[in-house]
């Protein structure tokens, strides 16, 4: 089956909508389990893998949620296709590294994807639009239900799930949310917010996980720890934190236009002066200035522009949905890409008139309110 064919289009993902999806991108909650009498997979041999694989993936498979859903072995796939799940944020960037023994199922709706064979034998994920971290933490308690009673799964009375990686001990749950805090980033109080979350216990990473850049204003929000709590009190416990940064985002950005407007304004003009005019432009720069593009959808500066709009351009103009979409190269060269991704650009922002900053008369942005 044709990976790219399978996948739902650019356009339908970003039109999924959810609870404070203008700061909240997405939700996920993940869990990590392992075989018992297998060894982990980055301490196994190939053998050890390809045992798990085989018995793991038909018990996946046979899942009611995956019907209709994809199965592939990773060594299957091209370099391209990896990549097009790294920038869904389906599978990691290592599990994109893995080849034979490891693989991946992924339901219709891309709302569950389960990775064979990453760090651990198993990381199974529910993925939800917004804000819904109780949602995911649900659906994915049932899908992790239904498993065990096909597969043991490695357990300790004393340490819960055994996990390849100690910090997963216990639950082996990781919850997280990918936001937008471009309000925090401009008015400078983004790394004040990251030193208290991170005081709370949670880490802050960027946009592809960890050790990755923050591109585009984009942070991922997770637990650190899965030992000594519930999964059900991490859920909460996070979702109250997330609520708070959301509301810090909301004021930064309410009074960014109250009292540096001309500066804001000033930013999302110039994203939107590039990125419609440019004739060669990199990933990280389009990531960046789409951000502040999608803060001029927010605050009204752009009123004929949608949100799903400048997602989908995100989404878009990344390197490998740039490849999979708009050449039958077999592989284009950085440069290609740069140039390729600026046409792209040019064409689909034709459409908007320059952002309008007369639209708020005394200051204040339309649909943003203070929060108290």
């Amino acid at each position: 089956m044709n990976l790219f064919e399978f996948l739902t289009p650019s356009a339908e993902v970003c039109r999924r909508t959810g609870p404070h999806d203008k700061i909240v991108f997405s939700s996920r909650v993940r869990l990590a389990r392992n075989v018992p009498g297998i060894s982990f997979p980055g301490h196994g041999k190939k053998a050890d893998r390809v045992r798990a694989y085989d018995q793991l993936m038909p018990a996946i498979q046979s899942m009611p949620v995956m019907a209709g859903g994809m199965a592939e072995s990773m060594e299957r796939l091209t370099p391209n296709d990896k990549q097009l799940l790294v920038e869904r944020h389906l599978i990691s960037r290592e599990h994109a590294a893995k080849g034979a023994g490891s693989g991946f199922v992924l339901n219709r709706e891309e709302s569950f994807c389960v990775m064979v064979n990453e760090e651990d034998h198993l990381r199974m994920q529910a993925l939800r639009p917004g804000l819904q971290l109780q949602e995911a933490w649900m659906a994915i308690d049932a899908l992790d239900t239904a498993l065990q009673e096909h597969t043991e799964f490695a357990f300790s009375p004393q340490y819960g799930y055994l996990t390849a990686c100690p910090t997963n001990l216990g639950t082996g749950i990781r919850v997280s949310a990918m936001l937008h805090l471009p309000g925090l980033v401009l008015s400078e109080q983004v790394s004040q917010i990251i030193q208290a979350v991170s005081k709370l216990g949670l880490a802050v990473r960027g946009l592809y996980g960890e050790g990755t850049e923050a591109l585009g204003n984009i942070f991922q929000v997770s637990n650190q720890m899965t030992l000594g709590e519930s999964e059900t009190e991490i859920v909460e416990r996070i979702s109250k934190v997330l609520q708070q940064v959301i509301e810090h985002e909301e004021n930064a950005r309410l009074s960014l236009l109250e009292k540096k407007s001309r500066v804001v304004f000033n930013h999302i003009g110039r994203a939107y002066g590039i990125l419609s005019h440019a004739h060669t432009i990199s990933s990280k720069e389009t990531m960046n200035l789409l951000s502040l593009l999608r803060l001029g959808v927010d605050i009204g500066m752009l009123p004929a522009a949608s949100r799903s709009f400048v997602d989908e351009l995100l989404l878009l103009t990344q390197p490998a949905h740039l490849q999979a979409l708009f050449t039958k190269r077999e592989k284009l060269t950085a440069e290609e890409r740069d140039i390729l991704r600026a046409d792209v650009l040019r064409d689909r922002l034709k459409i908007l008139e320059r952002p309008d900053h007369t639209v708020f008369g005394s200051g204040t942005a339309p649909g943003i309110e203070p929060v108290e």
